[in-house]
Protein backbone atom coordinates (compact mmCIF):
# COMPACT_ATOMS: atom_id res chain seq x y z
CA UNK A 1 0.00 0.00 0.00
CA UNK A 2 1.50 3.81 -1.17
CA UNK A 3 0.98 6.17 1.49
CA UNK A 4 1.27 10.07 -0.39
CA UNK A 5 1.08 13.32 1.78
CA UNK A 6 -0.18 16.01 -0.35
CA UNK A 7 1.19 19.49 0.10
CA UNK A 8 -0.48 22.29 1.33
CA UNK A 9 -0.65 25.75 -0.30
CA UNK A 10 -2.74 28.80 0.44
CA UNK A 11 -3.95 30.88 -2.65
CA UNK A 12 -2.14 34.58 -2.83
CA UNK A 13 -4.93 35.98 -3.92
CA UNK A 14 -8.16 34.61 -1.86
CA UNK A 15 -5.96 33.14 0.72
CA UNK A 16 -8.05 29.90 0.98
CA UNK A 17 -5.85 26.95 1.17
CA UNK A 18 -6.08 24.14 -1.43
CA UNK A 19 -3.79 20.85 -1.81
CA UNK A 20 -1.75 20.25 -4.76
CA UNK A 21 -2.62 18.20 -7.68
CA UNK A 22 -1.21 14.81 -8.05
CA UNK A 23 -1.28 13.54 -11.66
CA UNK A 24 -1.86 9.75 -10.50
CA UNK A 25 -4.54 10.72 -7.86
CA UNK A 26 -8.23 11.67 -8.39
CA UNK A 27 -9.08 14.81 -6.79
CA UNK A 28 -10.31 13.57 -2.72
CA UNK A 29 -10.28 10.09 -4.27
CA UNK A 30 -8.38 7.34 -1.61
CA UNK A 31 -7.31 5.40 -5.11
CA UNK A 32 -5.15 6.24 -7.84
CA UNK A 33 -6.12 6.33 -11.66
CA UNK A 34 -3.72 3.05 -12.17
CA UNK A 35 -5.76 1.11 -9.40
CA UNK A 36 -9.03 2.34 -11.09
CA UNK A 37 -8.27 1.41 -14.58
CA UNK A 38 -7.20 -2.29 -13.18
CA UNK A 39 -10.97 -2.72 -11.75
CA UNK A 40 -12.64 -1.86 -14.37
CA UNK A 41 -10.66 -4.12 -16.55
CA UNK A 42 -11.65 -6.87 -14.56
CA UNK A 43 -15.26 -5.78 -14.72
CA UNK A 44 -14.83 -5.46 -18.27
CA UNK A 45 -13.82 -8.57 -18.92
CA UNK A 46 -15.69 -10.20 -16.13
CA UNK A 47 -18.33 -9.68 -14.26
CA UNK A 48 -18.82 -7.88 -11.15
CA UNK A 49 -18.79 -10.79 -8.47
CA UNK A 50 -15.88 -12.25 -9.61
CA UNK A 51 -14.18 -8.55 -9.03
CA UNK A 52 -15.45 -8.12 -5.71
CA UNK A 53 -14.39 -11.54 -5.34
CA UNK A 54 -10.77 -10.70 -6.10
CA UNK A 55 -11.14 -7.10 -3.54
CA UNK A 56 -12.23 -9.65 -0.62
CA UNK A 57 -15.75 -8.53 -0.50
CA UNK A 58 -17.53 -11.58 -1.03
CA UNK A 59 -14.97 -13.53 1.26
CA UNK A 60 -15.67 -11.11 3.74
CA UNK A 61 -19.42 -11.37 3.62
CA UNK A 62 -19.36 -14.95 3.26
CA UNK A 63 -17.37 -15.17 6.63
CA UNK A 64 -20.57 -14.32 8.74
CA UNK A 65 -21.72 -17.49 7.53
CA UNK A 66 -24.88 -18.85 5.87
CA UNK A 67 -27.17 -18.66 8.90
CA UNK A 68 -26.48 -14.84 9.11
CA UNK A 69 -26.91 -13.87 5.38
CA UNK A 70 -29.70 -16.11 4.91
CA UNK A 71 -31.53 -13.59 7.89
CA UNK A 72 -30.71 -10.37 5.61
CA UNK A 73 -34.04 -8.85 4.39
CA UNK A 74 -32.47 -5.63 2.83
CA UNK A 75 -29.16 -3.74 2.02
CA UNK A 76 -28.96 -0.57 0.97
CA UNK A 77 -26.04 1.02 -1.20
CA UNK A 78 -25.32 3.84 -3.55
CA UNK A 79 -25.36 4.08 -7.45
CA UNK A 80 -21.55 4.46 -8.00
CA UNK A 81 -20.82 0.24 -8.09
CA UNK A 82 -23.30 -2.09 -9.20
CA UNK A 83 -22.96 -4.58 -6.31
CA UNK A 84 -26.82 -5.53 -7.16
CA UNK A 85 -26.13 -9.13 -8.43
CA UNK A 86 -24.03 -9.74 -5.69
CA UNK A 87 -26.30 -8.73 -3.10
CA UNK A 88 -28.51 -11.12 -4.88
CA UNK A 89 -26.60 -14.16 -5.24
CA UNK A 90 -25.15 -14.02 -1.26
CA UNK A 91 -28.15 -12.95 0.05
CA UNK A 92 -30.70 -14.53 -1.60
CA UNK A 93 -33.65 -13.20 0.67
CA UNK A 94 -32.70 -9.33 0.97
CA UNK A 95 -33.82 -6.16 -1.42
CA UNK A 96 -31.75 -3.75 -2.54
CA UNK A 97 -32.51 0.12 -1.55
CA UNK A 98 -30.96 2.87 -3.00
CA UNK A 99 -29.68 5.32 0.30
CA UNK A 100 -31.63 8.21 -0.23
CA UNK A 101 -28.86 10.66 0.65
CA UNK A 102 -26.48 9.38 -1.61
CA UNK A 103 -29.29 11.00 -4.39
CA UNK A 104 -29.37 14.32 -2.30
CA UNK A 105 -25.79 14.62 -2.57
CA UNK A 106 -25.38 13.49 -6.19
CA UNK A 107 -28.03 16.20 -6.58
CA UNK A 108 -26.59 18.91 -4.80
CA UNK A 109 -23.14 17.94 -6.82
CA UNK A 110 -24.63 18.66 -10.09
CA UNK A 111 -26.51 22.12 -8.73
CA UNK A 112 -22.71 23.14 -7.12
CA UNK A 113 -21.31 22.76 -10.79
CA UNK A 114 -24.25 25.01 -12.37
CA UNK A 115 -23.40 27.44 -9.70
CA UNK A 116 -19.89 27.14 -10.81
CA UNK A 117 -21.09 26.91 -14.17
CA UNK A 118 -22.62 30.49 -14.40
CA UNK A 119 -19.73 32.15 -12.46
CA UNK A 120 -17.44 31.40 -15.31
CA UNK A 121 -20.29 32.41 -17.88
CA UNK A 122 -20.77 36.05 -15.71
CA UNK A 123 -17.16 36.40 -17.56
CA UNK A 124 -18.60 37.01 -20.72
CA UNK A 125 -21.23 39.45 -19.24
CA UNK A 126 -20.40 43.44 -19.79
CA UNK A 127 -19.97 45.28 -16.23
CA UNK A 128 -23.45 46.20 -14.42
CA UNK A 129 -24.64 42.72 -15.22
CA UNK A 130 -21.29 40.67 -14.56
CA UNK A 131 -21.36 42.37 -10.96
CA UNK A 132 -24.83 41.39 -10.30
CA UNK A 133 -24.93 37.67 -11.03
CA UNK A 134 -20.94 37.12 -9.94
CA UNK A 135 -21.54 39.00 -6.72
CA UNK A 136 -24.60 37.13 -6.29
CA UNK A 137 -23.19 33.88 -7.05
CA UNK A 138 -20.27 33.98 -4.84
CA UNK A 139 -20.44 32.56 -1.48
CA UNK A 140 -24.01 30.72 -2.47
CA UNK A 141 -22.18 27.38 -2.52
CA UNK A 142 -23.65 26.37 1.28
CA UNK A 143 -26.82 28.44 1.35
CA UNK A 144 -27.80 26.68 -1.85
CA UNK A 145 -26.98 23.30 -0.69
CA UNK A 146 -28.16 23.42 2.74
CA UNK A 147 -31.76 22.36 3.37
CA UNK A 148 -33.83 25.62 2.78
CA UNK A 149 -36.04 25.30 5.95
CA UNK A 150 -32.56 25.54 8.14
CA UNK A 151 -31.41 28.78 6.75
CA UNK A 152 -30.61 31.74 9.04
CA UNK A 153 -32.27 34.99 8.28
CA UNK A 154 -28.73 36.29 6.86
CA UNK A 155 -28.50 32.90 3.83
CA UNK A 156 -32.25 33.51 3.43
CA UNK A 157 -31.69 36.95 1.94
CA UNK A 158 -28.73 35.62 -0.06
CA UNK A 159 -31.15 32.49 -1.37
CA UNK A 160 -33.27 35.54 -2.57
CA UNK A 161 -30.92 37.55 -4.79
CA UNK A 162 -29.36 34.34 -6.42
CA UNK A 163 -32.64 33.49 -7.24
CA UNK A 164 -32.84 36.75 -8.96
CA UNK A 165 -29.81 36.93 -10.81
CA UNK A 166 -29.55 33.55 -11.96
CA UNK A 167 -33.28 31.74 -13.17
CA UNK A 168 -31.71 28.65 -13.95
CA UNK A 169 -29.97 28.07 -10.34
CA UNK A 170 -33.20 29.13 -8.71
CA UNK A 171 -35.57 26.87 -10.68
CA UNK A 172 -32.81 23.81 -9.80
CA UNK A 173 -32.75 24.96 -6.33
CA UNK A 174 -36.37 24.48 -6.17
CA UNK A 175 -36.09 20.81 -7.52
CA UNK A 176 -33.57 19.88 -5.23
CA UNK A 177 -35.96 21.25 -2.51
CA UNK A 178 -39.13 19.84 -3.78
CA UNK A 179 -37.11 16.21 -4.06
CA UNK A 180 -36.04 16.62 -0.35
CA UNK A 181 -39.61 17.09 0.50
CA UNK A 182 -40.74 14.04 -1.31
CA UNK A 183 -38.51 12.12 0.54
CA UNK A 184 -39.52 13.54 4.30
CA UNK A 185 -43.08 13.78 3.53
CA UNK A 186 -44.37 11.00 1.09
CA UNK A 187 -46.10 8.08 3.38
CA UNK A 188 -46.32 5.01 1.60
CA UNK A 189 -44.81 3.34 -1.94
CA UNK A 190 -47.76 4.64 -3.87
CA UNK A 191 -47.39 8.20 -3.30
CA UNK A 192 -43.53 8.42 -3.49
CA UNK A 193 -43.52 6.57 -6.43
CA UNK A 194 -45.91 8.47 -8.50
CA UNK A 195 -44.24 12.09 -6.86
CA UNK A 196 -40.68 10.97 -7.93
CA UNK A 197 -41.87 10.00 -11.88
CA UNK A 198 -43.80 13.34 -11.89
CA UNK A 199 -40.33 15.31 -10.64
CA UNK A 200 -38.09 13.42 -12.76
CA UNK A 201 -40.50 14.67 -16.03
CA UNK A 202 -39.96 18.32 -14.67
CA UNK A 203 -36.11 17.69 -13.62
CA UNK A 204 -34.28 15.95 -16.51
CA UNK A 205 -33.63 18.58 -18.60
CA UNK A 206 -31.65 20.53 -15.50
CA UNK A 207 -30.50 17.63 -13.58
CA UNK A 208 -29.54 15.78 -16.95
CA UNK A 209 -27.25 13.00 -14.53
CA UNK A 210 -28.83 12.43 -11.63
CA UNK A 211 -32.31 12.05 -13.40
CA UNK A 212 -30.42 9.70 -15.38
CA UNK A 213 -29.13 7.50 -12.64
CA UNK A 214 -32.50 7.32 -10.72
CA UNK A 215 -34.46 6.08 -13.94
CA UNK A 216 -31.32 3.34 -14.27
CA UNK A 217 -32.06 2.79 -10.44
CA UNK A 218 -35.87 3.64 -10.21
CA UNK A 219 -37.17 0.37 -8.51
CA UNK A 220 -34.56 0.42 -5.96
CA UNK A 221 -35.18 4.27 -5.33
CA UNK A 222 -38.67 4.38 -4.54
CA UNK A 223 -38.01 1.07 -2.51
CA UNK A 224 -36.93 3.35 0.56
CA UNK A 225 -40.49 4.33 0.69
CA UNK A 226 -41.56 0.83 2.08
CA UNK A 227 -38.90 0.84 5.09
CA UNK A 228 -37.21 3.88 4.87
CA UNK A 229 -33.71 2.15 5.10
CA UNK A 230 -30.97 4.36 4.92
CA UNK A 231 -26.89 3.93 5.18
CA UNK A 232 -26.94 6.75 8.06
CA UNK A 233 -25.84 4.69 10.92
CA UNK A 234 -23.14 3.00 8.77
CA UNK A 235 -21.89 6.15 7.35
CA UNK A 236 -22.38 7.98 11.13
CA UNK A 237 -19.76 5.22 12.48
CA UNK A 238 -17.53 5.44 9.12
CA UNK A 239 -17.55 9.18 10.15
CA UNK A 240 -16.95 8.25 13.75
CA UNK A 241 -13.92 6.01 12.86
CA UNK A 242 -12.18 9.39 10.46
CA UNK A 243 -12.22 11.28 13.23
CA UNK A 244 -10.51 8.83 15.29
CA UNK A 245 -7.69 8.35 13.13
CA UNK A 246 -7.69 12.17 12.70
CA UNK A 247 -7.48 12.91 16.54
CA UNK A 248 -4.52 9.66 16.86
CA UNK A 249 -2.51 11.29 13.69
CA UNK A 250 -2.78 7.91 12.04
CA UNK A 251 -2.47 4.20 13.76
CA UNK A 252 0.45 1.83 12.89
CA UNK A 253 -1.04 -1.04 14.98
CA UNK A 254 -4.53 -2.29 13.84
CA UNK A 255 -5.26 -3.72 17.26
CA UNK A 256 -4.70 -0.58 19.02
CA UNK A 257 -6.93 1.65 16.74
CA UNK A 258 -9.65 -1.24 17.42
CA UNK A 259 -9.19 -0.69 21.09
CA UNK A 260 -9.22 2.93 20.94
CA UNK A 261 -12.38 2.78 18.88
CA UNK A 262 -14.26 0.37 21.48
CA UNK A 263 -12.66 2.93 24.42
CA UNK A 264 -14.57 5.73 22.26
CA UNK A 265 -18.01 4.06 21.64
CA UNK A 266 -18.34 3.04 25.32
CA UNK A 267 -16.44 6.01 26.94
CA UNK A 268 -16.54 8.80 24.65
CA UNK A 269 -16.51 12.08 27.42
CA UNK A 270 -13.27 11.09 28.38
CA UNK A 271 -11.66 10.39 25.29
CA UNK A 272 -12.54 13.57 24.32
CA UNK A 273 -10.31 15.44 26.64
Amino acid sequence: MLYVNRRRFKCENCQKPFSENLDFVGNKKPFTHRCAHAITKQVIHSDVINVAKNNKLKETMEEWGEAVLLQIEEVSMDMTGNYKSLVHKICPNAVVTVDRFHISKMVNEELNKARIDQKKAAEALNGKERAKLFGSLKGSKYTLLKSEIKLSQKQTKKLKQVKEASPLIGIMHSLKEELYQIFEESKNLGEGTLKIIDWLNKAQNYYKKSASAIKRWFAEVVGYFERRTTNGVVEGVNNKLKLLKRCGFGFRNFKNFTIRALLLWHYPNPLAH
